[in-house]
């Protein structure tokens, strides 16, 4: 049985301010549970329903926490699910690090993503596509709000973010850098180098100017009908697609 007091933890971590004084995040779902659990994230706490602890029963034991047997209402009220009956956990937030591309690899950056269901999506096109590392301006929304973590579907466990101040850091790399703009190279006419970054920029705004000085190649989706513009994780698809065409 969950106490008021878990459930009341559990519930402030919908707050970024609490997950950053906790350095915890929670994690809903039986898939995206699942995915955790393989995962290299440390658990702090485990909440699963009876049912489905007797079908995973095997890998729920080798836990370094136990988990706790609760009902279906318990978990929504602890949780941001309308439904859930399945399982919920809390793990421990990753360090920052900073990342980099490696030879024959790419890496997206992103230029204030402020969408969790948009940053949600985009990691699990980067995953779909191989891409493992994203590069994250520091107002780009946080990877840890329940949103994005429910978007991924369990991505967020093999996709590692590193937020940054972006022109900074893109001032220090060597490899190519390609950006998203209206007006640029057709993408499904050119060839991309062997590794580099590509950079998505702001739903409403674009690359902002301070990231674009960085920008080597500036690649474009071609429109042919009337629409003003893409949604991010669409656009992120089209051109993760076109890269590994």
């Amino acid at each position: 049985m969950l106490s008021k007091n878990q459930i009341k933890y559990i519930n402030a971590l919908q707050q970024k301010k609490f997950r950053q004084e906790f350095q915890a995040f929670v994690v809903e779902g039986g898939k995206s549970v699942l995915e955790l659990l393989h995962s290299p994230f440390a658990l702090a706490s485990l909440y699963v329903t009876e049912d489905f602890y007797k079908e995973n029963k095997p890998l729920l034991d080798k836990q370094t926490i136990q988990a706790e047997i609760v009902t279906q209402s318990e978990l929504e009220r602890a949780g941001s699910f309308s439904s859930n009956n399945a399982a919920l956990a809390v793990a421990k937030m990753r360090a920052n690090e900073p990342l980099q591309v490696a030879a024959q690899e790419f890496a997206l950056v992103l230029d204030d993503i402020r969408d969790p269901g948009n940053l949600g999506t985009i990691i699990r096109i980067a995953d779909w596509y191989g891409i493992s590392k994203i590069i994250c301006s520091e107002n780009t929304v946080d990877l840890y709000n329940p949103k994005v973590i429910s978007a991924t579907m369990g991505s967020f466990t093999r996709v590692q973010l590193y937020y940054t101040h972006l022109p900074s850091f893109l001032a220090t790399i060597q490899a190519k850098v390609y950006g998203t703009f209206l007006d640029a190279q057709n993408v499904h006419q050119m060839r991309f180098a062997s590794e580099g970054y590509i950079v998505i920029g702001n739903e409403a705004n674009g690359i902002s100017a301070e990231v674009e000085a960085f920008v080597s190649e500036k690649i474009t989706i071609p429109r042919f009908g009337q629409a003003e513009s893409l949604n991010a994780g669409i656009a992120t698809a089209i051109i993760c697609d076109n890269l590994r065409r």
